[in-house]
């Protein structure tokens, strides 16, 4: 049986990937983002020091915010990230067995697969939903095909998902988008926040219109 995702995604519909040579920059960043209601971050493994970085945004975001970790390949990284507080995981690959390992400790989890064999191999080992990726290789329409035989599969589209798009992928019925150097661009090498909060608004707005038409408000 899966763990639910968490209300604070399925709320704000929205990841910010967070991947940086310098994981010093993370904190002025999502801070920022978290302003604009961005407010679920997904702290890459690749990110040097990116288990610390976990824990300190753990603990300065605050309540209204979660973290998370993503490519997380095993299940040594899995316990650590839960170590540091990561309050959901998310992977490139389809692991039946990290999967379940996750869901033991009672975690969300979002794996990631561009098939149709490997997403529905996620699902049934026990995923909160899967992550569609590289998005950018097939487009929203392809989630559409996707519900024609697994009409309750949630799909979360990650890798080539730009600010623009964002909620054409809302409208065909996915539960959040994941967004990493089209939300971020240069925030995380020391660029200009301002630009950062314009961004984040923008995709903020456009996700908020598509959910509001596909609820009917």
């Amino acid at each position: 049986m899966s763990v639910p995702l968490s209300p604070v995604l399925l709320e704000s519909r929205v990841i910010a990937v967070l991947r940086a040579a310098d994981a010093s920059f993370l904190r002025p960043a999502a801070e920022m983002l978290a302003e604009e209601g961005v407010r679920s971050f997904e702290v890459t493994l690749t990110t040097a020091g990116g288990v610390d970085a976990i824990a300190d945004l753990a603990g300065s975001l605050g309540p209204d915010a979660e973290v998370g970790a993503g490519t997380v390949l095993t299940v040594e990284d899995l316990e650590a990230v839960l170590a540091a507080g990561a309050r959901y995981v998310v992977t490139p690959h389809t692991d039946p067995g990290l999967i379940r390992a996750a869901v033991r400790r009672g975690v969300p989890i979002v794996p990631g697969g561009l098939t149709p064999t490997e997403l529905r191999t996620g699902w049934a080992a026990g995923a909160s939903a899967v992550k569609l990726f590289p998005a950018s290789a097939v487009g929203p329409r392809y989630v559409k095909d996707l519900h024609g035989p697994f009409p309750g599969m949630p799909v979360i589209p990650s890798g080539g998902v730009d600010r623009a798009s964002a909620g054409e992928w809302i409208r065909v019925g996915c539960p959040a988008v994941s967004l990493g150097g089209p939300l971020l661009g240069d925030a995380l090498a020391g660029g200009d926040l301002g630009e950062l909060r314009l961004r984040a608004r923008e995709v903020v707005k456009g996700v908020a219109e598509a959910a509001a038409e596909v609820s009917g408000g």
